[in-house]
């Protein structure tokens, strides 16, 4: 597995990391099986700097290469989003096939604690991963390392593609079809899973990951006509 983290590398009139990261996956990517796209929320904190709400993308994947492919997968994707660079942003790019512990112990410090990209520079040399800030001040290498520690542990974030899906279900969906593509429906209170029924998704299909699975987390609906089950929003 190659996980590929990005933040901070948009501005608030541009299109999201998000979005970003579905479209390295679709140009400079296509030759490797995408597993996933998640989106990983950090400290929501006034004194952080960021566009909206905090959050990073790591890019799961399904591919193994040596030394030699890995820098030039580096160099690809770095050209990519240097190409793409917008004005007012400050990207970071992390690529690794290695999560070592102490870069889980740093994606998780970052959802609780304001860090520096002194430390998110000097973690990643400690563990010889690959790291690099893009623009701007480089701040994005905080969220980039991060994404991926959060990543390997298989149970953060919101899942924003699975494997090659790029237009996600929107509205009401029937259990079984999500069943489909591999998203598991569990009554949140209950914590069982479901099998039948309709689920309002909302806008877009965000399940979560927990462990290394596709989750989506659902409520009693207070329109049962429309459909039984509505979807919960986590992180």
């Amino acid at each position: 597995m190659i996980f590929i983290g990005l933040d901070d590398t948009d501005s608030p009139e541009s299109r999201g990391t998000n979005q970003l990261a579905k479209a390295l996956v679709r140009t400079v990517l296509c030759e490797f099986p995408c597993l996933r796209i998640v989106r990983h929320q950090l400290l929501f904190d006034d004194r952080i700097p960021y566009t909206s709400k905090n959050g990073s993308a790591s890019i799961w994947l399904e591919a193994a290469v040596d030394d030699a492919g890995m820098d030039r997968l580096f160099e690809s994707v770095r050209t990519a989003m240097l190409a793409d660079f917008v004005d007012g942003s400050d990207p970071g790019l992390c690529i690794t096939a290695d999560v070592p512990d102490e870069v889980v112990v740093f994606g998780r410090r970052c959802r609780e604690q304001i860090v520096s990209a002194d430390e998110a520079r000097a973690v990643a040399a400690r563990c010889g991963i690959r790291l690099d800030g893009l623009g701007g001040t480089c701040g994005g290498v905080i969220g980039a390392l991060a994404a991926v520690g959060l990543a390997a542990t298989g149970d953060d974030g919101r899942v924003v593609q699975i494997g090659g899906i790029e237009d996600e279900p929107g509205g009401i969906q029937p259990i079984a079809t999500l069943r489909e593509i591999g998203v598991r429906v569990v009554d949140h209170e209950a914590n069982t899973q479901l099998y039948e029924g309709r689920v309002d998704v909302g806008k877009k299909l965000r399940p979560n990951l927990r462990g290394g699975r596709h989750v989506l987390f659902v409520e009693h609906s207070r329109e049962p006509a429309e459909c039984e089950w509505k979807a919960v929003k986590l992180t």
